[in-house]
């Protein structure tokens, strides 16, 4: 009888194309399949609760899959983190209901890009930062940050994904923050969905906010440029089942909410 099982996974994304599978490309789910599709003898699909582009770290991406093999979950954790490489690591294993999803099912995900600020950046942080050394108006940016918040549509700060093409483009953002930790500027965001490049164009926007270049006290009609992804780190994704922050009630889709 088959099982239903989630997963909880760390990755440096430095190494490979993202999380979706691809065809000649290392990916996060090529892995992942390839690995438990040996073990159970059949093909095993891996979902994951977000498509993380090549570049983008996780520290508790979470995914799931359905195996027909018994072996108990903790044992299963272990045989497949010695079958992982050393930069993928399986943090927990855990059996749920037929149904779960770990996209559908989410109700929160928490994302954290870093900027480093100083002339000199270390060559073992060089890999999880975007480096601008350059001027800024921090004071702006971190107001700017805050516009976000709310239930908007974000079609001005999704890339084209042809896969979600005529889905809505609204999002609820319930956290949005950008401050100081010594040499880095740090954006955390917590929304209930995100889009293509949502996060990597927000960020470039406020540091167009940063240059004078785009308002700070309102969204702006457009984004600014897509910054890398080796800043972006996922630092969480929440459920019905687990305890959550506080949410204020829903509002209303914001007036000031622009698209292209």
């Amino acid at each position: 009888m088959s099982r239903r099982i989630r997963i909880t996974l760390a990755y440096d994304g430095t190494d490979f194309h993202g999380w979706q599978y691809q065809p000649d490309l290392v990916t996060i789910q090529g892995i992942l399949e390839k690995i438990l599709s040996d073990m159970d003898g059949k093909h095993v699909h891996v979902a994951g609760s977000g498509r993380t582009d090549a570049g983008v770290h996780a520290l508790a991406q979470v995914a799931a899959f359905t195996l027909d093999n018994r072996v108990p979950v903790d044992n299963l954790r272990r045989a497949v983190n010695r079958l992982l490489p050393p930069t993928i690591r399986i943090l927990d294993a855990a059996e749920t209901h037929p149904d779960f999803h770990p996209r559908f099912d989410a109700t929160a995900k928490t994302y954290r890009y870093k900027i480093h600020r100083t002339e000199v950046c270390s060559p073992f942080d060089w890999r999880y930062i975007h480096y601008h050394p350059y001027p800024l108006n921090e004071a702006w940016m971190l107001e700017g940050a805050k516009v976000f918040e709310g239930r908007h549509d974000f079609t001005a700060f999704a890339a084209k994904d042809e896969k979600r093409a005529g889905q809505s483009k609204v999002r609820r953002i319930f956290n949005s923050h950008l401050e100081r930790q010594g040499d880095l500027l740090v954006y955390t965001v917590r929304g209930n969905g995100f889009l293509k490049h949502m996060v990597r164009n927000i960020v470039g926007t406020l540091i167009e906010m940063g240059r004078g270049n785009l308002p700070h006290h309102k969204i702006p009609y457009k984004s600014g440029a897509t910054v890398p992804a080796k800043g972006l780190t996922m630092v969480s994704v929440e459920y019905p089942d687990a305890p959550s922050p506080p949410q204020p009630d829903p509002e209303p889709l914001h007036s000031d909410t622009l698209k292209p």
